[in-house]
């Protein structure tokens, strides 16, 4: 695994978005573990997670595209704290550009913020976790209406490796569907593979008994 994935998922750790316990999820899933990623927040750590985001897209898309567009609302930052680290670290200058949830009739009036969206636009879609796809759903409409785009693919923080809609991932299901690519700064795999009997900070995250819950939740849940 690359270093830059496992610094993510400690980075995780250190911020409380990545936790294990008992959790029920928004599909009423009883989960071992839980991303939260309203826990970001602070600049050093909006700064970080744009870091990790910017080196996701560059592996996986590249920089030869011209709009991040992130959701409102956890995708405004997002998309604003990738951009600047794709400036900085890829010295690549990407737009950026979030929707709004009700159109504004005055002043910067439409439903976007940030960058306008044209014709011929190459766009990355940035988003925290997906586990069931019903974000793009409302998100590509909003693209696709601003004029004759491209969309790339979507790239998220944590792949949860669980199944969305039906048997397959909720990436794999939104990359066969609209036909894009999709990827994630880490797996669900990967962070046990990084964590299971592996002391951080002095604690072992992942023992025998968490990594057995684990295991059993991707028996019952577990993407084929």
């Amino acid at each position: 695994m690359e270093e830059y994935k496992q610094r993510f998922i400690e980075f995780m750790i250190d911020c409380n978005v990545l936790k294990f316990g008992d959790f029920v999820t928004k599909s009423g899933r009883k989960t071992p573990f839980f991303v939260n990623t309203g826990f970001y927040r602070t600049g050093s750590q909006l700064r970080r997670l744009g870091q990790y985001y910017a080196r996701a897209i560059q592996q996986t898309f590249g920089t030869d595209f011209d709009v991040l567009f992130g959701p409102a609302y956890k995708g405004i930052p997002l998309t604003v704290a990738a951009t600047m680290a794709l400036a900085e670290d890829c010295d690549a200058d990407i737009r950026y550009c979030s929707n709004r949830k009700e159109v504004k009739d005055h002043g910067d009036k439409g439903i976007l913020l940030g960058s306008p969206i044209a014709d011929n636009d190459k766009i990355v879609i940035i988003e925290d976790v997906t586990t069931a796809g019903t974000s793009i759903e409302e998100t590509l409409p909003i693209i696709k209406a601003q004029g004759n785009v491209n969309v790339l693919g979507l790239v998220v923080s944590v792949d949860r490796m669980e199944r969305g809609q039906g048997e397959k991932s909720a990436l794999a299901e939104i990359s066969e569907k609209y036909g894009f690519k999709t990827t994630a700064i880490v797996t669900m795999a990967e962070v046990v593979e990084h964590l299971y009997n592996k002391p951080y900070k002095g604690k072992v995250i992942i023992d025998d008994t968490l990594k057995a819950a684990i295991d059993a939740y991707y028996v019952q849940y577990g993407a084929k």
